[in-house]
Order: C-alpha cells, then structure tokens, then sequence
C-alpha cells in the first residue's frame, strides 16, 4: 500500500499537467471538451478510487503470490523476456475481465462509473470504481502464475499498465495510421466509450487493440456515425458515491420484487441489462432511445458556486497527496480516519454539486470531525511539522467552507431557482 501511495504522488501530478495541457488546447482551438462539474464529479471519483485503494479496502478472493507459488510449473528468469510476458498477460487478463464488466449484470456494476460520463476528454478517465470491493484479478493472471512470472514484476508493471491507459481519454487525436493495428488508439477508445448501436461493448483492449481483432470485439470510428458518450440509463448525478452502487442497487432491487425465485439468483450472472419478465413489465425503466436527441444531466451553477466547488475539490486533493506524503508516519487507524474524512469531503461537494440540501449536513458532519480531531490531537496527523498553524488554517477553512455550503445550499439555490421561473 505504501508503494503505491508513493506512486500516486508522481502519477497524480502528471495526470493533473495533462488535464490542464487537455484544457488549455480546447480552449486555444476554442473546441471545449471540458464542462467543470462534470470534470470535477470525474476527478472526484477517480479521488475516491485512489484512497480505497490506498488503505487496501476490499476483500482478494487469491492473492498473485499465491497462485504463483503453487501453480508455477517453470520459472521465467529475470531478463527482458519476463517483462514482455507478463505484460503481455497483464494486458490479456484486462482484457477479458474488462470483457466480463461489459456482459455481467454483476461485474458492469464496478465499471459502469467509468461509462457515466457524458463528456470524453482526460478527466474521465479517472471516474475509477470503489465498488470493486471483491478482488478476482489474480485468477485471470493465471497464465502468468503458470509460467512463473515473478511476483514482483507484476507488481511493478501492473500500475504502469494501468496509467497508460489514461491518454488515450481524448477527442483532440484522431486516427493514427499504422498504430491502430497494434495500440490502442483514442479513435478506437471513444468507440468504446460510445453508446451508438453500432458501438456498444466493442473495443474492450486496454493497451494491446490485437486482443479486439482476434476476438470479434474490434469496431473503427466511422465518419458518418459521431460517437454520443455515456450509459443508457444515465447516472443523473455527480456524485462518485452514487454512481458507484447505482446499478447494484438496481438489481437488488430487482431481485427482490421478482416473484420467481430463480430469477432473484440469476439475474446477478445474466447479461448486463437483463431483468426478470415480471419486474421489466411491471417497473420499466426508462433508457435512451435516440442517442443524438437527449438532454444531458446539468445543474444550474453561477461562477461563483463553480470557483467554490473547484476550490474544495483541489483542497481535498491537496489533503490527500499530503496523506499520501505522510503515508509511513500515520497509523493504519488514522490512515483509516483521514481517508473517511476525505471520502466525507468528496460526498458533500459533489451533493452540493447536484443542490441536493443534505450536502448542509454533510458538510456540518465533516467540519465537526475535523475540528474534534485537531482539538484532540492538536495537529492534522503531522502536519504542524512542516507547517506549525496548519490546524488553525484547516479550522479557519473549515468555517468557510460550513459558510458557504450555507448560502449556496439555502440562499442561492432559491435565487436560482427564482430566476429560471422568469
């Protein structure tokens, strides 16, 4: 954990240039990809997915070691070849479980966060899921335990596997030749992210585009069809938490009202989007029928309320690269504490973001536990150490923001509100 807390800290910096580089060339080619809640709502999420990660929240079904050290049939020394086997197992075990994610009622639960957004750019690449809280990975890195690979090499390459996917989250790349044959392109990836008809469930590869080819999944981005984003049945939401448990609590749901008794079991295993006969006709839900005629989930916002939320936002941030920074030094108990404070944070702006009037609350919540932990402790878990008033700073921010969560909640949403009825 301590690792890749230490990796984030040089990732997440690089991300963020990228995302300003994204911005500012939208802006000079004045062709916008960025809207800001929706932006922030991707950040957030991704936010949310590193600090799960990061505390090891999550129960692993087999570990890699493990399988490893009991099905090893050979040995890979550890030269070049080892590197190039195992990402090339990596990249075929992300392969089939994204796979699975997009045909699995069960597993499209952990990936639909991914889909939610309506935008495409480098943000939402972020949107990573907490709700992938049973670890199975390993079982498809079978081949790789097979054959050896040593564990540690895994370990190396599968985050930077994982961060390069990140580029390819763009509309300002369009096809790239020869490339396209091999990698996985942005053309090729804003397919994927498509809900055209003729777009769902393809281009499941992750960084190799071979896997797509030889396994029937592989579409190219067509002129005449201009790829639409997001999930049929939108998450109408900026909430990363929300998202999260949507559709699984849509099928628990589900379950639950289906009088067939099989049903309740099966639908978790049944192709995504399936329902029991007796619940589709009793309880329809409404999904997109026109991809190009829909109106996107917004939410009124003045300049004001949009600097406010992109301010808690990099604050939150803020706390958790010191988190990560201080990683070491904090106790797992109070790794556990920070991180749920943060978790707080991020569910409270991004309510207010939907001008739902519980983020109030939400927002007393946190401001109590953080004045309670630094009147306790008299410090914000090390942090005096490098700056001696930052617990008076954070209780000073804390004041401001309960403020202004106050009138953006009570006063300026009726004034919003007011002004549309004119």
């Amino acid at each position: 954990m301590e690792q890749y807390a230490t990796a984030l800290l040089y990732a997440i910096p690089f991300f963020i240039i990228l995302l300003i580089l994204e911005i500012g060339y939208g802006h000079f080619v004045k062709d916008q990809k960025h809207k800001l809640l929706d932006s922030v709502s991707s950040i957030s999420s991704g936010l949310t997915n590193v600090i799960k990660d990061s505390l090891g929240l999550g129960l692993i079904i087999f570990s890699y070691p493990y399988l490893r050290d009991t099905l090893a049939l050979t040995e890979i020394n550890a030269t070049w070849a080892v590197w190039l086997v195992a990402f090339i197992a990596i990249d075929f075990a992300g392969y089939w479980n994204h796979r699975l994610s997009h045909h699995i009622n069960v597993f499209w639960n952990q990936h639909v966060i991914h889909h939610s957004s309506e935008e495409f750019n480098l943000a939402c690449a972020l949107r990573q899921p907490i709700s992938n809280l049973v670890g199975y990975f390993a079982l498809l890195l079978l081949p790789a335990a097979l054959l050896g690979v040593p564990a540690k090499v895994i370990a190396i390459l599968a985050p930077i596997h994982l961060f390069a996917q990140f580029w390819y989250h763009t509309q300002h790349i369009g096809k790239l030749g020869w490339f396209e044959y091999l990698f996985v392109t942005p053309s090729q990836h804003r397919v994927h992210h498509a809900i055209n008809p003729e777009y769902i469930d393809k281009n499941l590869g992750q960084i190799l585009s071979v896997w797509d080819r030889w396994f029937g999944t592989f579409q190219e981005e067509l002129e005449e069809v201009p790829p639409q984003y997001g999930v049929l049945k939108p998450a109408a939401t900026w909430n990363p938490f929300l998202i999260n448990f949507q559709h699984f609590w849509r099928l628990a749901v589900d379950a639950w009202r289906t009088r067939n008794a099989w049903d309740k079991i099966r639908i978790w295993f049944m192709p995504t989007g399936w329902r029991p006969a007796d619940v589709k006709e009793k309880h329809p839900y409404t999904v997109i029928s026109d991809v190009y005629n829909y109106e996107k989930y917004h939410t009124e916002a003045t300049p004001w309320f949009k600097g406010y939320i992109l301010l808690q936002m990099l604050v939150t941030l803020a706390l958790l690269m010191f988190m990560f920074y201080n990683f070491s030094a904090i106790s797992y108990q109070g790794l556990l504490l920070y991180g749920g404070f943060l978790f707080l944070a991020i569910f409270g702006y991004s309510s207010l973001m939907d001008r739902q009037r519980y983020a109030f609350y939400v927002e007393v919540a946190r401001a109590a536990a953080g004045f309670i932990f630094i009147y306790l402790s008299g410090d914000w878990f090390g942090m005096n150490s490098y700056f001696a008033e930052a617990g008076l700073v954070l209780q000073f921010y804390f004041i401001i923001t309960l403020g202004a969560t106050v009138y953006f909640t009570f006063f300026e949403k009726e004034t919003v509100s007011s002004n549309l009825a004119v």
